[in-house]
């Protein structure tokens, strides 16, 4: 008889389907390097679309061409750019600008990009910054306030662009457009 006590081998190595067998790095597909420059002079060609008045051309453009092998620093400034587009589009425009890029070749894919970086934007709009963090003021109740001082767009009125996107997007591209947006391993 032999010693051996079942209870110890690791079946995940007989199994041919284990993620043990095979590199979890293959599930990701490999995107070219793209620089920080390189995204930079795509963000100036695309707003200068945007001041040409191509609304749905400079969307277009800048969704079409997502930094997915660049750094984070690339990424950032192209994050920048998508969400400077949609804040310059007015909101009755946002619907019929949708249906077009869905109805047209690639338009899914299109949507599930913009999806992305909504979700990408919420995430920057939802952080503190260390400006309004600073002028915290204690209340009588015990509570602290936190004033934010300074004009501009503050990070409400571009959540609330956002928002508005985000609504648009998934009347007209359904609840699939989440789901392909989560399980997608692309950043």
């Amino acid at each position: 008889m032999a010693t051996l006590n079942w209870r110890t081998i690791n079946i995940d190595l007989l199994d041919p389907e284990s993620p043990a067998n095979f590199s979890i790095a293959t599930l990701s597909p490999s995107a070219p390097s793209v620089s920080t420059s390189e995204v930079q002079g795509l963000s100036s060609q695309i707003k200068q679309v945007l001041r040409g008045g191509d609304s749905e051309g400079a969307l277009r453009g800048a969704l079409e061409n997502p930094p997915y092998g660049g750094d984070a620093a690339a990424k950032e400034v192209h994050l920048a750019t998508v969400v400077e587009i949609l804040q310059s589009i007015k909101q009755s425009e946002m619907s019929p600008l949708l249906s077009r890029i869905y109805s047209s070749e690639g338009g899914v894919e299109v949507l599930d990009v913009l999806m992305k970086y909504l979700y990408k934007g919420m995430s920057h709009s939802s952080k503190p910054s260390s400006a309004s963090t600073g002028s915290m003021s204690p209340q009588p109740t015990g509570f602290s306030q936190i004033h934010s001082r300074g004009g501009g767009e503050g990070g409400g009125q571009a959540m609330s662009v956002l928002l508005s996107w985000h609504e648009k997007l998934v009347e007209i591209a359904g609840p699939g457009s989440i789901v392909r947006v989560m399980s997608d391993r692309r950043t």
